[in-house]
């Protein structure tokens, strides 16, 4: 496959007669190019203050809700996972990280990741509502755990087969049990966008802010849209509304800072639905590492952390990892879409021969920030039937390092004898990009000479 990086030229615009460079209107503001595109928003109705950005934060649950929807990791492979995210954002971007305690090799994991003493993402417990679950926590030795705390009549009644009252109580009595023992909570409002938000949602929130005032415990909860059905727009109301939802418990006392969002995709809305929690109030992000999770998968974390920067200079995160993680997972044997935003094969590669003609003028002309120097992935060009004679002509003078006096032009004949040949190949049948030795098959067919400019020759 090819991969021939692109190099940035300096702006240099044809302008159109009565322009200067004065008059053109880049929008450098946002889009700094050398840095992720900036986030600028306004108060509405519904958010009069935007200073609770400051405050916002990302949560992990790769090894817990990912783990639990692709496959079951090994303890060294959690371990590296693990590692990974220390490295992305482990100085407080991200805070925490949720870990099931139901093996052996779970408990494992935990066990040596608290031996090890990071302070973020920190360790916790992730367990359903019950006295058992909860020993699970204290015999491991965690100081904080998410409690499944499933809120639509779906499930009290469906699954857990109790009425609300039941339900709620049972929920209670598990989080004031822990609260008693020194342990944080996290309530995960499992279902939450298809439960009644004035039946079920608001009194359970009001049994917790009891609680928050009678152990002086900040209990925090998770809104967990279980199915992907939330809608990042103000104006829908609950439950779907993610808005709505977060300004419903805001309104009610409950502070932002601890409300956490957590999203599935299933309808193609969940980094929407994220950025929405945020800017209406929500502190947390709940994500997973390339969004692995249930069905149609989580929120990727690494695309959070881009619009994180978006909103919040924050200069503890390093997206550089990002390529890592790319790297472990592929080890791992999972298979990432190539049209995968930020992480896909395809997120910084071009095919199109018009869009290589605009990078080659300008990067920024098509690409929305400098993934060379952020990511560390460069943005590259491949060879299809429709990158045309530019690409070609591009192709050559950066794998043969040619300078301005030796570089070929789109007009050249011999860009064109090389065209015609791919054109060729494709009209007979041939589907996928050419391959750098596929390319330089082509230079010996047409331009051998040229071939005593490569410092190893061509393979076989």
């Amino acid at each position: 496959m090819i991969s021939t990086v692109i190099t940035p030229a300096p702006l240099n615009p044809k302008l159109g007669i009565g322009m200067t460079v004065s008059d053109l209107r880049l929008f450098k503001e946002v889009f700094p190019f050398n840095d992720v595109p900036r986030i600028f928003l306004s108060t509405d109705d519904y958010v009069r203050s935007l200073s609770h950005l400051n405050e916002i934060y990302l949560t992990d649950t790769t090894l817990r809700d990912g783990q639990q929807g692709w496959r079951n990791l090994t303890y060294e492979e959690s371990v590296k996972v693990y590692e990974v995210l220390t490295e992305l954002a482990g100085d407080g971007v991200i805070t925490t990280c949720e870990f099931f305690l139901y093996t052996e090799k779970d408990r494992n994991v935990v066990r040596t990741l608290l031996n090890y003493g990071y302070r973020y993402p920190k360790v916790i417990g992730w367990i359903r509502a019950s006295m058992e679950d909860l020993k699970l926590v204290i015999e491991n030795g965690l100081d904080e755990t998410v409690i499944l705390t499933s809120i639509s009549d779906y499930h009290i009644y469906f699954k857990l087969g109790l009425s609300r009252d039941q339900a709620i109580g049972k929920y209670l009595r598990v989080v004031e049990e822990a609260l008693s023992r020194g342990i944080a909570v996290k309530c995960a409002l499992e279902d939450v966008t298809r439960a009644d938000l004035h039946r079920n949602v608001l009194p359970f929130i009001r049994e917790l802010l009891r609680l928050r005032e009678k152990y002086s415990a900040p209990i925090r909860v998770k809104l967990s849209d279980t199915l992907g059905l939330g809608l990042p727009f103000p104006e829908v109301p609950p439950p779907r509304g993610i808005p709505s939802l977060i300004r419903a418990l805001i309104n009610e006392g409950f502070p932002g800072i601890d409300i956490e969002f957590h999203g599935h995709n299933d309808f193609g809305l969940v980094v929407a639905n994220h950025l929405a929690a945020w800017i209406y109030g929500a502190g947390g992000a709940n994500c997973t590492l390339l969004g692995i999770g249930e069905r149609s998968g989580n929120c990727p974390l690494e695309v959070m952390l881009i619009h994180y920067l978006g909103l919040r200079n924050d200069r503890r995160v390093n997206l550089r990892s990002i390529r890592k993680a790319v790297e472990l997972f592929k080890e791992l044997g999972f298979s990432i879409p190539e049209f995968q935003p930020v992480v896909g094969a395809n997120a910084f590669r071009t095919k199109a021969g018009i869009h290589v003609d605009g990078l080659i003028k300008n990067p920024e002309v098509y690409l929305p920030y400098d993934s060379g120097k952020l990511l560390g992935i460069p943005y590259t060009i491949s060879i299809t039937p429709y990158s045309g004679r530019s690409a070609v002509a591009y192709w050559i003078n950066t794998y043969f390092r040619l300078g301005p006096n030796d570089a070929f032009s789109k007009d050249d004949p011999l860009v064109n004898a090389i065209y015609l040949d791919i054109q060729r190949m494709f009209s007979e049948g041939r589907r996928e990009e050419l391959s750098d030795n596929e390319m330089l098959l082509l230079i010996r067919k047409h331009a051998p000479e040229l071939l005593n400019k490569l410092p190893g020759g061509l393979d076989d």
